[in-house]
């Protein structure tokens, strides 16, 4: 898959001019077209609703882009819930799911009406002591060994910190429902960033099975099946992107054959995507500021780990378009790096791009989720602005950047004794 960003030199070079690198910018106009995209998906499901991972990209102006489009936040931290709050999102449209929740974070919950999504049956004391157990909820499921779709391991939950297992979530039904629970949901996320249009008509397939047999043996009345995240992005250009039409038409069929007959035809479907929401739609913008030619050829520029971590972290490919390079040769091998005191702090390594020149523009792609969001500031290094490019054309500025006055704040009153 050719990726092409969504700024052209001409226009980044004009944005510079107000903006200084490093930025992550957003196109609201592709933001937009993939969340109708989703909800076209899924629009056989009476109750569909997709509740927007807030820790993928938590800003403001874009969770009141996706209200406008119909989504709900999925939220894991007091601040997330705050942050929902105070962008208009309410019960029933903010989703809890933590893990070694804080007392206090259960009872904000409850008060902002989120639907509480329990980790683990022994949450069930900790949030009937908070606030009590409300008429909806719902609890985690892990069905733990290796989860594989056809003759491939996608990912490991038997190692994964989630969830319940099936004899817990079961005995955690049963005991809410003593509590006085009345609405009941299952939720699970079994693999990352899958680019399989088979992964949620699998996982599908899974929890509605267990849906019709927790009904049958509990008697509870579930309301909904969150299928949470794990439709990813091709990060690498050999990929193809998941086909989001595809996947709803599965996750229908497997619907069709398992909860219909069962006298389940009125569940609700959720979904709690983050990286396929924002991430293609996110670019972070570097200038190239140094070379230097050792053992390797390295290209330095003015974003570093700070702006984005998966890299880093992971190893993680981002793909990279020098401007106005586009269509010239790749006969160049360079690491691509920033300026933390850390030798992992590197955007590509041993990739191939075309001659890099000081000054030149390089867009990152694919930071829309976990990547503004991931970011720190080891070395005292300060983060980066956020950018909107909006439908018609013009940017504006949704986050400004950091200032060594942010850096210093927390150390108030301390600040004088260290002098």
């Amino acid at each position: 898959m050719l990726k092409i960003p969504f700024i052209t030199k001409e226009k980044a070079e004009e944005i510079i001019k107000t903006y200084p690198t490093p930025f992550h910018i957003y196109d609201e106009k592709a933001i937009r077209e993939n969340a109708r995209k989703l909800k076209q998906a899924f629009s056989w499901n009476k109750g569909f609703k997709e509740f927007f991972a807030v820790k993928a990209t938590p800003n403001p102006t874009i969770l009141k882009i996706l209200k406008e489009e119909g989504c709900g936040t999925d939220c894991s931290s007091y601040s997330e819930l705050l942050m929902s709050k105070k962008c208009g999102f309410k019960n029933p449209d903010i989703m809890f799911s933590s893990n070694d929740t804080p007392f206090e974070e259960f009872q904000y919950a409850n008060e902002v009406g989120a639907i509480i999504n329990l980790d683990d049956i022994t949450h069930i004391d900790m949030l009937k002591d908070a606030c009590g157990i409300p008429e909806t909820i719902c609890c985690r499921f892990n069905p733990g060994g290796k989860f594989s779709i056809s003759t491939t391991i996608m990912d490991n939950p038997g190692d994964a910190k989630y969830g319940m297992t099936r004899e817990q979530i079961k005995e955690a039904f049963i005991r809410l429902k003593e509590l006085g629970a009345k609405n009941f949901g299952i939720h699970s996320f079994l693999a990352s960033n899958t680019v399989s249009n088979e992964y949620y008509p699998t996982l599908a397939g899974i929890l509605f099975k267990l849906a019709v047999e927790l009904k049958n043996e509990t008697g509870v009345d579930i309301k909904f099946i969150n299928l949470s995240g794990g439709v990813g992005v091709p990060y690498t250009p050999d990929k193809e992107p998941n086909d989001i039409l595809v996947i709803g038409e599965g996750v229908r069929k497997v619907y069709e054959e398992i909860l219909v007959p069962n006298g389940m035809g009125d569940v609700s479907i959720y979904t709690e995507l983050g990286r396929f929401m924002l991430a293609p739609y996110g670019q972070l913008v570097t200038t190239a500021i140094h070379e230097k030619h050792i053992y390797k050829e390295y290209i330095g520029v003015d974003a570093c780990a700070v702006n984005l971590m998966r890299p880093a972290m992971y190893g993680a490919y981002h793909h990279i378009t020098v401007l106005g390079k586009e269509n010239a040769p790749c006969d160049h091998v360079y690491d691509v790096t920033g300026s933390l005191c850390e030798n992992n702090d590197k955007f590509a390594i041993d990739r191939k791009l075309p001659k890099i020149d000081m000054g030149d523009i390089l867009v990152i792609h694919d930071t829309g989720a976990h990547g503004f969001a991931m970011g720190y500031n080891y070395n005292g290094k300060l983060k980066s602005a956020e950018l909107l490019l909006r439908e018609d054309g013009s940017v504006v500025e949704i986050r400004r950047p950091e200032t060594v006055e942010d850096y210093f704040a927390t150390l108030d009153g301390y600040w004088n004794v260290i002098e």
